[in-house]
């Protein structure tokens, strides 16, 4: 368990202000080879853990990749603790312009020639209007978002799964999640499923494709079972990859949004927006942070609960079922129903803590001022980069204990909930809400409905299942080998089958 007495509940100590560690070397050499050591030679958590050991502090300087010829300054001031990490949120400090991907930003040609929402400041009058948009876009469709999750998982995930495990012994979560992602999430939106409403074929792989050439400089051992690994950093991390790649599937993406969102550009119109800027800012938010979110946080979740094993699955299936009687509708899930699910509501924070789906956080600061470690305070310049691995702050041992790198299922249950303000995901803490004057996730309350329901659908519909995990270019990769289906679900198949 947490210790008792956390951290921001202390008396403040006066904490001794020391230089900032470490250092960034010889200009262009030291770049590349902490960039090597980062993907290849050590591996993200080694890296960090080697220069904490090295400095003896969860403060200190780092280049961070791609480093050259990607991007032009790697320097950075690392914070890695629970104390020091939510500067990267405090916006009266750190201004978070062009720093969506770190110390790159990929080319505006991807987004329409727009500096989308995502790496504008909230002092940039742009950042209001958008956000006020997607506020409004999701206030709107939020009664929508049941039915959708229900049409688009609950009656075509189990169903793929099953047919899958019939014909082969195993099911690609992944794929299979892909492509229900997307069309949930146009149905939840824009009531506009993109397989149902004629849209281009294929928008998730094109997706996925303009997706992946943002993020590839962050990505690593794509390649490496076919290449060597300095070819893969030459391809990967050393020039950007054309825009021209995603340019006709781009086009496609557009072109669905622009008709799927008509009424959502009425509300732009009102907020002194153009119908072209509010276009690719509502493709972004809905296939970078919406899709691309739930193609890395629904295999995670899956992962960690199948190897959390039948003992866990026996509770939530319980708990899923148990609330359903009591404030179902017909025998399906609803929103009263899933308000009692503590349990399933916890894993999914824990899930989220162990394994953020964005990792990286990144800011400038405004101005000169002080942070602090648990130990220790230091002087931080106006101008310089601040960097934060959310893993290690999520996973400090001084706010939550000796299990802090264990996946503890009800970790956030009744007392455990004083917890969630470390708990980081959103760019923000889970205890906040999102504003147009801050930088956290406008979709935050979203993407926990959204997991919270594939958790009870999942346990409504199997008893228990199993699954081998791997990773893949943006986390882990999931087959399931597996299933017990509920006993109601076994003998309505049965029915299903026998007429």
């Amino acid at each position: 368990m947490a210790p008792n007495l956390l951290p921001s509940e202390k008396s403040p100590p006066l904490l001794p202000v020391k230089d900032i560690p470490g250092n960034y070397g010889t200009p262009f050499f030291s770049p590349i080879k902490d960039r090597l050591d980062y993907y290849y030679f050590k591996g993200h958590d080694a890296f960090f853990q080697s220069k904490i050991n090295l400095y003896g502090s969860t403060v200190f300087r780092t280049n961070m990749p791609p480093g050259p010829f990607m991007a032009s300054n790697p320097r950075v001031i690392a914070v890695l603790d629970a104390n020091s990490f939510p500067v990267l949120f405090d916006v009266s400090k750190v201004e978070k312009k062009d720093v969506f991907t770190g110390t790159y930003m990929p080319t505006t040609k991807l987004t329409g020639g727009y500096r989308v929402c995502s790496y504008l400041d909230p002092s940039e009058p742009a950042h209001a209007k958008i956000k006020q948009l997607l506020f409004t876009l999701l206030a709107s469709r939020k009664d929508a978002v049941i039915p959708a999750f229900r049409s688009a998982f609950a009656d075509q995930l189990f169903a793929a799964v099953d047919s899958k495990l019939a014909s082969s012994g195993r099911a690609d979560f992944n794929a299979i999640n892909d492509e229900i992602s997307f069309d949930f999430l146009g149905e939840a939106y824009f009531g506009a499923r993109p397989s149902k409403v004629g849209a281009a074929s294929g928008l998730p792989g094109k997706a996925t494709t303009w997706l992946s050439i943002q993020l590839a400089p962050l990505a690593s051992n794509i390649v490496t079972k076919y290449l060597p690994w300095f070819i893969e950093d030459l391809l990967l991390h050393t020039f950007p990859i054309p825009s021209f790649v995603a340019k006709p599937g781009y086009k496609d993406l557009y072109a669905y949004f622009q008709s799927a969102g008509s009424a959502v550009f009425e509300a732009a119109g009102k907020l002194g927006l153009s119908r072209e800027e509010a276009c690719h800012n509502i493709l972004f938010a809905t296939s970078f942070n919406s899709y691309g979110g739930l193609k890395v946080f629904f295999p995670s979740l899956v992962k960690y609960l199948a190897a959390s094993g039948i003992g866990l699955h026996a509770r939530l299936a319980a708990e899923a079922r148990a609330a359903v009687a009591a404030a179902g509708e017909n025998g399906r899930l609803t929103l009263a129903a899933l308000e009692k699910m503590e349990l399933i509501k916890s894993v999914v924070y824990e899930v989220l803590r162990i394994d953020p789906p964005v990792q990286f956080q990144y800011a400038h600061a405004k101005k000169d001022f002080v942070i602090e470690s648990h130990v220790a305070a230091f002087q931080v310049r106006k101008g310089e980069m601040l960097f934060g691995y959310q893993p290690f702050a999520t996973r400090d041992p001084v706010v939550f204990g000796p299990n802090a790198d264990k996946f503890v299922p009800d970790r956030f249950v009744g007392d455990g909930a004083k917890l969630l303000r470390y708990v980081w995901w959103s760019n923000g803490p889970e205890t906040e809400d999102p504003t147009i004057g801050n930088k956290q996730c406008a979709g935050k309350n979203f993407v926990v409905l959204v997991a919270r329901l594939l958790v009870a659908e999942l346990f409504l519909y199997y008893d228990t299942f199993t699954a081998e995990a791997g990773t893949s270019a943006l986390g882990a990769q999931v087959f399931i080998t597996s299933v017990t289906k509920a006993k109601a679900k076994a003998k309505a198949a049965e029915d299903s089958s026998s007429k």
